[in-house]
C-alpha cells in the first residue's frame, strides 16, 4: 500500500524520495539542530526527553536509532536508559558527521556509533536489538510497509518501537493557530538561518500527509506490532507512538 506522505518529496525532480531526503539533509545539517531548536521553540528537546524516558520500564540493552540525524535521540538513550550499545543509521552522512562529533565531544563513542542504512533494507540479523526508536523520521521513509517490516524483524520478542513524529492539531484553536504558524511563521524563521528554503516547505506538507492516530496504529497493527498506543504531546503538535513485537 502506497500512503500519500510517501509521495511528498522536498523536490519537483524525477530522483526517488529517499534521494530527494538524502541530498535535502545533507544540504541543512550544518545549520539543521539550531533551525531545529527555533522553529519548534524550543519545544523539541521536552519530546524527546519525554519519549525516552517512556523506554524506561523496557531497560533495553540494545537499541537501533532509525533517522538517527544528528543524534540527539541516542544521546538521550545513552543519558537516560544507560544501554550497552546505540546503533544509530540514517542515510545522510552530513547528518551524521555532525552527530559523530557530538558524541565524540560528549566521550561516548565506545557506546553510540553511526552507519549509512536504509530503513527499509537493514543489515542487521533477526532479533538484534531490544528496542528501536526514531524521533521525526518516519514520514521522510519512502516505503513505511517495508521499513515497519525491517523493524519488526530486528527487534527481539517483547521489544519495543518506539517513535515520535509530528502531527497536525485536531482540535481548535491548536488548529487553527498551527495551521497560521506552519504558513507564515515557519517560511520567516527558516530565512533567518538562510537554510535552505525548500527543506522547510517540505517539512508542513509531509506533516499533513502523515498518517496519524487511529490510521497510524492500524498500519502498526496491520504490520505484526501489537499493544499498540500513543501518547500527544502540546495539544497534538507531537504523536509518541509504543508498539511491542
Amino acid at each position: 500500500m502506497t500512503y500519500n506522505v510517501e509521495k511528498v518529496h522536498p523536490y519537483k525532480s524525477e530522483a526517488s524520495k529517499k534521494e530527494q531526503v538524502e541530498a535535502m539533509f545533507n544540504e541543512i545539517a550544518p545549520n539543521y539542530d539550531k533551525l531545529n531548536g527555533l522553529l519548534s521553540l524550543g519545544i523539541d528537546g521536552y519530546w524527546r526527553k519525554e519519549s525516552i524516558k517512556a523506554l524506561k520500564p523496557y531497560r533495553p540493552e540494545y537499541i537501533l536509532d532509525i533517522a538517527t540525524g544528528t543524534g540527539d535521540f541516542a544521546i538521550l538513550a545513552k543519558k537516560f536508559l544507560e544501554p550497552k550499545r546505540i546503533v544509530g543509521i540514517d542515510i545522510s552522512e552530513g547528518m551524521m558527521a555532525v552527530g559523530r562529533e557530538k558524541v565524540k565531544r560528549k566521550g561516548l563513542e565506545r557506546v553510540i556509533t553511526f552507519e549509512r542504512q536504509d530503513s527499509s533494507a537493514l543489515s542487521f540479523p533477526d532479533q538484534s536489538f531490544d528496542a528501536v526508536t526514531a524521533a521525526f523520521g518516519v514520514r521522510n521513509f519512502e516505503n513505511i510497509d517495508q521499513s515497519f517490516g525491517e523493524v519488526l524483524r530486528v527487534l527481539k520478542p517483547g521489544g519495543l518501537f518506539l517513535f515520535t513524529e509530528l502531527t497536525t492539531p485536531e482540535a481548535a484553536p491548536m488548529k487553527a493557530l498551527y495551521s497560521l504558524y506552519t504558513k507564515y511563521a515557519m517560511p520567516v524563521l527558516s530565512n533567518t538561518m538562510a537554510t535552505e528554503q525548500r527543506a522547510y516547505e517540505y517539512l508542513p506538507e509531509s506533516i499533513a500527509a502523515f498518517p496519524q492516530g487511529r490510521e497510524m496504529m492500524l498500519i502498526l497493527k496491520k504490520n505484526g506490532f501489537r499493544n499498540i498506543r500513543l501518547r500527544r504531546f502540546t495539544l497534538g503538535i507531537a504523536t509518541l507512538y509504543m508498539a511491542e513485537k
